[in-house]
């Protein structure tokens, strides 16, 4: 009793202390509206109902104000009032609309329809070009629910999920405000600056929905929603959609409104299906409402998309411009099932400012001082839609438990029931947590890490951890150390490890290490462990090669300025080589035995690869990020990569002191990485690595460049790294040396195109790696595959086909893939 009361009191505080036009909006049949779009006419001050149909509209000043009532499917209701006291209650009635066919001359010759959509498509650049620039203000309100949620999750508790779970483990599991100040400039300009921020149950928190993430402009040919999706509007429009004119209606200003029905031609393919509302003679966007699945948007978790967008028309300004949307979702994966809404109200534009390039750094979104440090009576004065029962009750339900759940008191007892050692423990390992004073540590499960080689056999490795977290994770310093022990060799080996977090703004980072460990000759690790377990006992292949080094190590790094990282290591190393010492295997082949761990030599059995030596190494690289936005939280920075240009990282590398002085080496390296769409045509992405050595004749093995070969036929990660029909230490290099490995994913271009192939929504891919060094005649493999292979939400697999040449054909191969989300 005393809760439902603390709410209606909640919530005849929002309506009526602070808004100054309040109301409900109803159909007639007495039934609440839902997002209707509230604003004064021929302005942009407005606001949408909320799910209940309740509404608020912020005027101050007394005054006669016509007030416009607009919602899709009904028809406009404006009502002139003349207000000289406030709060001023004004509910609405609106009736639906008489959508009608009669007045369409059907020409048997072209559907009505497609004559519509054909002047949107040769109107939309001058219609996108039409608002130059803008400035407005925006407020966007985000809400995530959760259904019978699973107590475990790949055997891990879930919890309640922050107090949102009821009694059937549904609720609210994330709910936020942003009010914000947004500008734009064409083509692509766009900033924003966070002036309230409020998460549920998290007084301290800051909401992740902003503007730039739901800038969704349907004038453009794709939206990029997971996936570019093709607008129905876009120049290509008709090879993915068909239309129907479901018929037309007047608009509260005359204007003829075409309602056409947007129809996939193949359903998994990456469009939209749904109503688009077309103004006759401006051919502009009047509003839309269009589904898009998971499977179309690239998203797995996403069931369905709804993507609601209403105009309004300016008479001072003569453009249709954005005053609301609204985005639902539903998902479900791996058990969990939920739904969603993310709600967007743009009020207070002014058209084409003066607004240069200039005034658009990389900064692109920032917060204003304590912006999540509003209190209710700010909220209460500002926020344009009000809230829900359901939302209110949140707020109130996990702002107490917050303070609850703050307190040592209740964090101690949580931990005390999570820190118990139960037997399942022994294969996923131990933590223990002190989440009062924010730190934890633990220890690893050896089971999970058991791994056979030829040089020491079975082995497994035991980790333990201590994290110590400041300032909300912001800064950290963190204490690691790995034990493995070898059961062939007897061999005892260790690592240990302390790094500490400067800042989350530049990100600095400070890590000692040192210890001794076997290591792959290739740094990168071509083949893992547990691949290299399977061919090893089943097989009788043992492609990991291996030597031991004693290392003490201290690296560094920070983003000096935006864009741009610099990495740095120096390390003294002593390494050793190492030998086969057992023979074991489950199914031994009799016409093969395992190779030697040289690899230089399968058949040097006994003889090192190199000489036993110690050196010192220097690591120096620079990471540039051209172009690189970042958004300015408090106390934090987050870097935004820009698709449109390439990252370059440039690095030199150094071997000196060595006790055998041949080994001493330098080496510059340069790499150039890029991804990006092709429009509609898929994703482009190309990894190119250069390098030279100088003074490295006979430097030791394991600091040549080797590149990522593959002889196992199972591909490991992405394919922009590897030569995936290459032996692993085939033309490995100490003198120059460039590699190329560049994939197009046609994402559907391609098979979404073919009658029942299409059904299977595959991916193919197309893939060309390319290989020189001075001593070898150029390497080339090329690819052709097909991936998301699977069923339903699961598509892990992928299979390709290559062909390898060098001085002609090598030969060719099947490589099977795994991949995961």
């Amino acid at each position: 009793m005393t809760k439902s009361l603390l709410i209606i009191l909640i919530g005849l505080i929002s309506f009526s202390s602070f808004s100054q036009i309040n109301g409900i909006v109803k159909d007639n049949k007495n039934q609440t509206l839902p997002f209707v779009n509230i604003y004064v006419e021929n302005t942009y001050i407005g606001t949408t109902s909320n799910e209940e149909g309740n509404y608020e509209l912020n005027i101050r000043k007394a005054d006669t104000y016509t007030i416009v009532f607009q919602f899709l499917g009904y028809k406009t209701v404006k009502k002139t009032v003349k207000i000289e006291t406030f709060p001023y209650t004004l509910d609405a009635i609106l009736a639906e609309e008489e959508i009608s066919l009669n007045e369409v001359v059907v020409n048997s010759n072209e559907n009505p329809a497609n004559k519509i959509i054909r002047k949107a498509i040769e109107f939309r650049k001058s219609n996108l070009e039409k608002i130059n620039s803008y400035k407005a203000d925006f407020y966007s309100r985000g809400l995530i629910r959760i259904k019978n949620a699973p107590e475990k999750i790949f055997g891990q508790d879930i919890g309640d999920l922050g107090g949102g779970l009821d009694s059937t483990r549904s609720g609210v599991i994330y709910l936020s405000e942003t009010i914000s100040k947004i500008e734009f400039l064409r083509p692509d300009k766009l900033k924003e600056k966070i002036t309230g921020s409020k998460v549920s149950g998290d007084d301290s928190g800051f909401s992740f929905n902003t503007a730039i993430d739901v800038d969704y402009n349907f004038y453009d040919n794709t939206i990029e929603l997971g996936n570019q999706i093709i607008s129905p509007i876009a120049n290509n429009a008709f090879s993915y959609y068909n239309y129907k004119l479901d018929g037309i209606f007047y608009d509260d200003k005359g204007n003829l409104i075409n309602k056409v029905t947007v129809i996939p031609k193949r359903e998994n393919d990456p469009i939209f299906a749904g109503t688009i509302y077309i103004v006759e003679n401006q051919w502009t966007i009047y509003a839309l409402e269009l589904d898009i699945t998971g499977t179309q948007a690239r998203i797995p978790a996403a069931d369905v998309i709804t993507i609601k967008q209403d105009f309004s028309y300016s008479e001072t300004d003569k453009v249709w411009a954005k005053i609301s949307q609204k985005i639902d979702f539903k998902y479900a994966i791996f058990g969990i099932k939920g739904d969603g809404r993310f709600t967007a109200v743009y009020s207070n534009y002014i058209f084409n400012p003066e607004i240069t390039k200039k005034e658009f750094g990389r900064e692109i979104v920032a917060f204003e001082d304590n912006a999540n440090k509003k209190d209710s009576t700010f909220w209460q004065a500002i926020r344009p839609v009000p809230l829900t029962d359901e939302e209110i009750t949140d707020y109130i339900k996990k702002d107490s438990i917050q303070v609850v759940r703050d307190s040592k008191t209740y964090k101690d007892s949580i931990d005390r029931v999570n820190n118990k050692f139960k037997i399942g423990k022994l294969f996923s390992g131990y933590n223990y947590s002190n989440t009062y004073k924010n730190w934890n540590a633990g220890i690893t499960s050896p089971i999970s890490t058991f791994t056979f080689n030829t040089v020491q056999g079975w082995n497994a490795n035991i980790s333990a951890y201590y994290r110590k977290n400041y300032d909300e994770y912001k800064r950290y310093f963190s204490l690691s150390g790995t034990v493995n022990y070898g059961f062939s060799d007897d061999r005892l080996r260790g690592t240990l490890a302390a790094t500490y977090k400067f800042n989350n703004i530049s990100r600095p980072f400070l890590t000692i290490s040192g210890g001794i460990t076997t290591q792959q000759f290739n740094a990168s690790e071509p083949i893992s462990r547990s691949l290299n377990s399977g061919f090893s006992l089943f097989s009788e292949q043992n492609y990991m090669k291996i030597y031991e080094n004693s290392f003490a190590q201290i690296a560094y790094s920070n983003e000096l300025f935006n864009g741009f990282r610099l990495n740095s290591s120096i390390s003294y190393q002593n390494r050793k080589a190492l030998f086969n010492t057992t023979d074991q295997a489950w199914y031994p082949k009799d016409n093969r035995e395992y190779t030697s761990n040289n690899p230089l030599d399968d058949t040097a059995y006994g003889i090192a690869p190199f000489n036993n030596h110690t050196i010192f190494k220097l690591d120096i690289s620079g990471r540039i990020n051209f172009d690189q936005d970042y958004m300015s939280y408090p106390d934090s920075k987050f870097n935004i990569p820009n698709g449109k240009y390439p990252t370059l990282i440039l690095g030199y590398e150094k071997g000196f002191s060595s006790s055998i002085s041949d080994y001493n080496f330098d080496q510059i390296k340069g790499r150039l990485t890029q991804s990006f769409n092709i429009r509609d045509k898929g994703r482009f992405q190309y990894n190119l690595k250069a390098g030279q050595f100088f003074n490295a004749d006979n430097i030791a093995f394991m600091d040549y460049h080797h590149f990522n070969g593959n002889q196992t036929h199972f591909g490991e990660g992405s394919y922009l790294d590897v030569f995936n029909n290459l032996p692993y230490y085939s033309m490995s290099t100490n003198k120059s040396y460039v590699e190329l490995h560049a994939e197009h994913d046609f994402n559907g271009f391609l098979l979404g195109k073919i009658p029942l192939i299409n059904k299977l929504n595959f991916n193919l891919i197309a893939g060309a790696h390319f290989l020189s060094t001075p001593d070898n005649k150029p390497y080339q493999e090329y690819t052709i595959g097909i991936d998301n292979i699977g069923w339903g939400k699961f598509r892990f697999l992928r299979i390709d086909y290559l062909r390898s040449y060098q001085s002609g054909f090598q030969s060719d191969a099947i490589i099977f893939g795994l991949k995961f989300f």
